[in-house]
């Protein structure tokens, strides 16, 4: 059978010099719009009667030729890359206890422990922060991190469940042949195996916890938004503001994509026993966890189903 797709026909030579028609006009309206922000950003501006240079000009960039505002720039990076990390050691444990509870046999502790997961997964970040500033007076930092915690160790929790869904059933009953107990079943033989193949999805969400420390903004956590931004953008002037967000918005994406790579080569890595073999599941793509989710539905389903059975004596 040829190559092409069976639902459509092969694109001709008419069809094919329109895509590229199509191509070329995009291209050059998206190289137009890229030059038009340009030269809107270069152009000089007036401001109370006060013409004020572009935001390329180098009276816009002369504060960074001082080593105190990097060093202000850097207290902000810590102060973010601090709360991520105890927020991620948070988040996991966390997600572990709720992989366990979250498929537990026992009814009396699955059912409360997804009522759980689902109020936290629909709880907005922001809301959970500003809860527990106002309520519990924690202070910005932990108001920042137990919010993360709570969020981000509900959906690692669901991503631990699913990778004990997917394991062969024949895991667990080697482990029960050998005289294992169905919680060292779980944790000695199950466990490492959901950990190790959802862990590029686990980065990923890592990811998504990083990006969601710039938050704390709102609850007065000097985290990189806050620091550059405001601090000191209302210190050295509004000048200065664009220079600072583009410094900011650098440090985001340095740090964003360098975690983003590191997901999808884990997930190389993981990929087939290690080997480099096919592309796999994107950790990036949101959809990669509503999928891993399903499936851990349909087998919990598919489990309950057997456990009725073998309950009324229909199955062995």
């Amino acid at each position: 059978m040829s190559g092409s797709s069976v639902l459509f026909d092969a694109p001709g030579p008419r069809a094919r010099r329109l895509s590229l028609i199509f191509s070329v006009v995009s291209v050059l309206l998206i190289l137009a719009g890229a030059a038009w922000i340009v030269m809107t950003l270069a152009a000089p501006r007036e401001s109370g009667g006060i013409t004020l240079p572009g935001m390329f000009d180098p009276s816009r960039w002369d504060i960074f030729a001082d080593p105190t505002v990097w060093a202000s720039i850097g207290r902000g990076v810590v102060a973010t890359l601090q709360a991520a990390a105890v927020a991620a050691v948070g988040a996991i444990a966390l997600g572990i206890l709720l992989s366990l509870l979250r498929s537990s046999l026992i009814p009396w502790v699955r059912i409360p422990t997804a009522w759980v997961i689902e109020f936290f997964r629909g709880m907005p970040v922001l809301l959970m922060m500003l809860f527990i500033l106002l309520v519990a007076s924690t202070g910005a930092f932990w108001a920042v991190v137990i919010a993360l915690v709570l969020y981000n160790g509900t959906l690692i929790g669901e991503i631990l469940r699913a990778g004990l869904a997917a394991l062969p059933r024949g895991q667990r009953e080697a482990a029960l042949s050998v005289g294992m107990r169905e919680f060292q079943s779980k944790m000695l033989v199950e466990f490492p195996q959901a950990f190790r193949q959802m862990l590029p999805i686990i980065v990923a969400q890592l990811v998504v916890l990083l990006k969601d420390t710039s938050l704390g903004y709102i609850v007065g956590y000097n985290e990189i938004i806050r620091n550059n931004i405001n601090n000191l953008g209302s210190f050295y002037g509004n000048r200065y503001l664009f220079s600072l967000f583009v410094v900011t918005l650098v440090i985001y994406l340095v740090i964003n994509l360098t975690l983003s790579w590191f997901a999808r080569w884990l997930a190389r890595r993981t990929a087939s026993g290690g080997r480099r073999r096919g592309k796999g599941v994107d950790p990036m793509n949101p959809a990669a966890l509503l999928e891993a989710e399903a499936r851990a539905d349909v087998a919990e389903r598919s489990a309950a189903n057997r456990g009725l059975g073998q309950y009324d004596g229909t199955s062995h």
